[in-house]
């Protein structure tokens, strides 16, 4: 898989909806980690988490969204 060149901004817009899905997606899995007894983490030690780790995510996801416009263009 060739990755993509994609605009900044295509990864500023995208930003804020895949730090979000970063948050909840820990949030909900330290839920699940309570069955083996860690402690739930807080909604807000979520969010403030998901800001660095939204970075690496979004350079994927906008990357994958880069693919998909270009197929939909034809040019892939």
């Amino acid at each position: 898989m060739m990755l993509r060149k994609t605009t900044f901004k295509l990864k500023l817009i995208l930003y804020p909806f895949v730090a979000a899905a970063v948050a909840i997606n820990l949030f909900l899995l330290f839920l699940m980690f309570q069955a083996v007894g860690i402690p739930a983490m807080p909604p807000l030690t979520a969010l403030i988490l998901a800001i660095p780790l939204g970075v690496p995510a979004n350079y994927l996801m906008a990357h994958w969204v880069q693919g998909l416009i270009d197929e939909a263009e034809g040019r892939a």
